[in-house]
């Protein structure tokens, strides 16, 4: 028998969740989920579970990220408990929960924190520049090291870690028995979710945010296999060079509506936005514009002379690699589809 935990109430509002302890269980949330199953009162098990503070079990489960805030719930809500939200909150607290240096936590609860880390790494690219007396070949080719170096040492030392702890929570943990056979036929979930992110296609009316996120992922893909691995900086080939081009504009455009629509806030899933979700949008915002404009004035023959824009877009890849990717909200892409993975794997 479990007994309630009030401060795990407490701890979730650092994560953004401040109103579900206004849940009086009617279920008006499970019923007009269109992700929901006669099986599971889904989200509204969730939202019990948190009101309890059943921290183990939460842990455990996978719901969380089987939800992708379509905003019903909220909206529907009679006393504005906020459940999608909630599962938003959850998600975080569960990134956190799998992160075994405990610093994604501490950056979703403190906003002072984030930027004082922003800045310190801002300040690293600038020291270095300096250290190599502003020259721009050896600083540029450092960059591409970097990028390399940067996307090997993240997944090594910070991401497989987390998913193996996440791996363990969910699915060791519970007892859940799965044949080795079971996780090799049920990787093509992964590989699925992973590009297309189908399950969000299950929400009604959200075939557009659908697919502005699946061109943003092939859009960020292709831009990092670009400037990594086909080295689009220092490429003369044509084909490249333009790929790089229209792989940046797409994230540029795709981006900057993500980031109007969190101005505008006319929709539930814009409503409540964390500092966490606004890193994530603008600083891929950033990414794609200063690619562009670094590659445009490499042809122009004019990047010598305003060595500042190539460090500006340095500073923003070392913040996204070193902080957003493996410690912010860049995890939630990975994360989810490993989640689907996992839940394939418990299918009898």
């Amino acid at each position: 028998m479990s007994r309630i935990n009030p401060k795990f109430g407490k701890e979730l509002k650092k994560y953004g969740a401040t109103e579900f302890g206004s849940c009086y269980n009617c279920g008006t949330c499970t019923a007009v989920c269109s992700l929901s199953t006669g099986e599971d009162s889904f989200p509204r098990s969730m939202v019990r579970l948190s009101e309890t503070g059943n921290e183990e079990e939460i842990a455990a489960s996978l719901k969380p990220w089987l939800c992708y805030y379509c905003g019903e719930c909220s909206t529907n809500c009679p006393q504005t408990a906020n459940p999608g939200e909630l599962m938003m909150s959850l998600r975080r607290w569960l990134m956190a929960k799998y992160d075994w240096t405990g610093l994604s936590g501490y950056l979703y609860k403190s906003l002072t924190a984030t930027i004082i880390a922003m800045v310190l790494v801002a300040i690293g690219v600038v020291v270095f520049a300096a250290y190599e007396k502003f020259d721009m070949e050896v600083i540029m080719h450092s960059g591409h090291m970097f990028e390399m170096l940067a996307i090997a040492g993240v997944f090594a030392v910070i991401l497989i870690p987390n998913i193996a702890r996440m791996w363990y929570f969910t699915i060791i943990k519970p007892g859940k028995n799965v044949s080795f056979m079971k996780y090799i036929k049920s990787l093509g979930e992964f590989l699925i979710h992973m590009f297309t992110q189908k399950r969000a296609l299950g929400c009604d009316d959200n075939q557009k945010r659908w697919f502005e996120h699946f061109i943003l992922v092939i859009g960020y893909l292709t831009l990092l296999f670009t400037t990594v691995f086909l080295d689009w900086f220092g490429s003369e080939s044509i084909f490249v060079i333009v790929l790089g081009y229209v792989v940046s504009a797409v994230i540029f455009v795709v981006t900057f509506d993500f980031v109007l629509g969190r101005v505008k806030k006319n929709k539930e899933v814009s409503k409540h936005s964390q500092p966490s979700d606004w890193f994530f949008v603008i600083w891929l915002l950033l990414m794609g514009v200063t690619a562009f404009a670094v590659r445009l004035f490499i042809d122009l023959d004019i990047l010598e002379n305003n060595k500042w824009l190539y460090l500006f877009h340095l500073a923003v890849l070392a913040q996204w690699a070193l902080i957003i990717v493996p410690f912010g909200k860049w995890t939630h892409f990975l994360y989810r589809s490993f989640a689907m993975y996992f839940a394939k794997l418990t299918v009898v």
